[in-house]
């Protein structure tokens, strides 16, 4: 099961540290989401990993960043709406129905699909599938191993989601309290 690990959304002191600790940690791959930080953050915290850590970064704000420090992959979202040319990484997508992974999965290598459950980084952000719903989906094989569960995903629902046949797992708010870095 893939397992993924989504920055703060801000700039954070020390980021550099936490993504090797994620890294050495069980976690697959680092998406780096930054819309409340500018590109030279980003730029500087990417000089700080080495080239095998960032082989791990999948890049969701500044997708010019993806060449020039030979990232893992871009993520397609509101910032990002089509990949660079010669593009040949990682294609990741967000997704938030099971009618946009349908529409979306044959185009990447993975899809997040959230929110699975009541997130904990955003306030107000409740599930949108029952177990029923996620059940079936996955009877009808719409979520399978290239569907990733964000959204409230914490160490000890790891093994539902399995069940489920979800291919991995995304965390950032379990992330932020540190319980769930090191129990991967």
């Amino acid at each position: 099961m893939l397992q993924i690990a989504i920055t703060q959304p801000f700039a954070v002191d020390g980021e550099d540290a936490i993504i090797r600790h994620l890294l050495a940690n069980g976690f697959d791959v680092v998406h780096l989401r930054k819309p409340n930080a500018n590109i030279d953050y980003c730029m500087q915290l990417l000089k700080q990993l080495t080239p095998l850590e960032r082989a791990h970064i999948v890049i969701h704000d500044y997708y010019t960043l993806y060449h020039e420090y030979t990232l893992r992959g871009v993520h397609l979202n509101s910032n990002i709406s089509a990949y660079p040319s010669n593009y040949q990484g990682t294609r990741t997508r967000s997704c938030h129905s099971f009618e946009e992974v349908v529409k979306y999965k044959n185009e990447c290598d993975y899809l997040f699909l959230s929110p699975i459950f009541d997130s904990i980084s955003k306030h107000d952000y409740h599930s949108k599938f029952s177990h029923n719903e996620l059940l079936r989906a996955s009877n009808e094989g719409i979520i399978d191993h290239k569907v990733i569960a964000l959204g409230g995903v914490t160490h000890d629902k790891i093994e539902y989601l399995e069940s489920l046949n979800f291919g991995g797992i995304a965390m950032l708010g379990a992330l932020c309290n540190n319980s769930d870095i090191d129990t991967m």
